[in-house]
């Protein structure tokens, strides 16, 4: 039976197997197109096991380096910062759901760059969506590198720890469906916040942070409001806005899914664990270690805890580059087949090209994992340069391409949206200029500093963090 209807569109009495060749009856999708049983079924994941993959998307790198970002700004000012980051890209992310589910043909954010500014339009977004993920890899295995000098007491060379999580991460990134690469997501949550659960905990009653100086009275000297220059207070919105920036990476988990109605639903959970995680760790761990705190976070324990938070938190670092490599070769590899049958089937084409995209994204991120060695200006950097045309831009102008000519009554919640989707152009295109340019003079200040760490370095990147 051949049905010309989207996959999730259909009825239940629809998706019972019919016969060989069919996956519960059906043989279309608007993405993937046909699907049989000699290949993967990419559309595998439940709402809710989409929701998991979600948090361990967002729940990662980014709230590692969010207390350091408080430190810049100060309490108060840094806590609502991340309030208004995580109410611009929550936003962002809803626009992600109801344009698929208006547009079921789009797998990822270049086709939204095709619909609404042609050619062009995809070009630009799927080159910085690529370049962005890879560089997220790059920060997650610098995280993993640091991780096993701390655990180790530097127990080899920084720059082997780097190809152990590109190994790693090949053989992990290799599954071919995310709905099997579940167990991964589970195990890396779990990982990752029983880790910053110990962190919190540890810090609250540990003496003093692991940098902080180890003789003498010590007292945290958090501050409510401090005066970093603008350069700095951009660099810092970029991190957070690096913490929030997964949105451009539920497109290809959405397309996944068994019914991406249910999408609001998964989001809705994962972003209720997320901010209330992320506003947690940030605030309580600056708090109790002020201009100590380490970026990534993890570092801020005693020298005992940062041990134990670290090796609880190895599998959760793990997973985050594990499912954001996957995410990024899908994408590479679905352009280059899609339209072919190579896509779906397991031919000698197929497992070339997958492993290959494979390859190439652990490849590169590597190579910036070592030349970019320092990892709060890392993600800066990517938060800035990338993070906001993967988050905030992209998502407004959706919005005004399904609302502006279809809207018969101009209400005034219509008029209030103009306002909110002009909002995000802007603010997004002003982070875009001024965080890339501050996090460049940081990075460029760090290689300068005596005792920076150094690109290819076998130096223990644990000790500044």
């Amino acid at each position: 039976m051949t049905s010309e209807k989207p996959f999730y569109n259909m009825d239940p009495e629809d998706q019972t197997p019919s016969k060989p060749g069919s996956i519960r009856g059906v043989t279309q999708d608007a993405v993937f197109g046909a699907i049989t049983e000699d290949g993967p079924n990419y559309r595998g994941l439940g709402w809710f096991e989409t929701s998991v993959l979600m948090m361990k998307t967002m729940i990662g790198l980014g709230v590692l380096s969010l207390p350091a970002a408080l430190d810049v700004l100060g309490l108060i000012p840094g806590v609502l910062c991340l309030l208004t980051v995580a109410t611009m890209t929550i936003w962002s992310m809803f626009v992600v759901g109801s344009f698929k589910l208006n547009h079921p043909e789009v797998y990822a954010i270049d086709d939204v760059g095709y619909k609404i500014f042609g050619t062009y339009g995809r070009y630009l977004l799927g080159g910085v969506f690529s370049m962005y993920w890879i560089f997220v890899v790059g920060s997650g295995m610098l995280s993993f590198s640091i991780a096993l000098n701390a655990v180790s007491g530097h127990g080899t060379c920084t720059a082997v720890f780097v190809v152990v999580a590109a190994i790693t991460t090949f053989c992990l990134a290799s599954i071919r469906t995310l709905g099997r690469m579940s167990w991964v997501a589970w195990g890396g949550l779990i990982s990752i916040l029983g880790a910053i659960i110990i962190l919190t905990i540890s810090v609250g009653v540990q003496d003093r942070p692991a940098s902080a100086p180890q003789r003498g009275p010590w007292i945290s000297d958090y501050q409510l409001f401090k005066s970093p220059s603008f350069l700095e207070a951009t660099s810092a919105i970029s991190t957070m806005v690096f913490a929030y920036s997964g949105t451009s990476a539920f497109f290809s988990i959405i397309a996944e899914m068994k019914d991406p109605n249910y999408y609001a639903r998964s989001l809705t959970i994962c972003q209720s664990v997320v901010t209330g995680t992320f506003i947690t760790i940030a605030t309580v761990v600056y708090y109790y270690c002020g201009s100590y705190v380490s970026s990534p976070a993890l570092g801020s324990a005693g020298t005992l805890m940062k041990k134990v938070t670290y090796g609880i938190g190895i599998p959760g670092l793990l997973a985050s580059t594990t499912i954001l490599t996957h995410v990024t070769s899908k994408y590479i590899f679905v352009r280059l087949l899609q339209g072919t049958n190579h896509l779906t089937a397991n031919t000698p084409r197929h497992w070339i090209t997958w492993l290959g995209c494979v390859f190439g994204v652990t490849a590169t991120a590597y190579i910036i994992a070592s030349g970019i060695p320092v990892f709060n200006d890392l993600v800066s950097l990517v938060g800035a340069l990338f993070g906001t045309l993967m988050t905030f831009q992209p998502m407004a102008c959706m919005w005004f391409y399904d609302n502006w000519k279809s809207s018969k009554r101009r209400t005034p919640m219509w008029y209030a949206m103009v306002v909110w989707c002009t909002f995000i152009l802007f603010a997004g295109s002003f982070l875009l200029v001024s965080g890339t340019y501050g996090s460049i003079v940081n990075i460029i200040n760090s290689y300068g500093e005596s005792g920076g760490a150094e690109a290819w370095s076998c130096a223990d990147n644990s000790k500044s963090t």
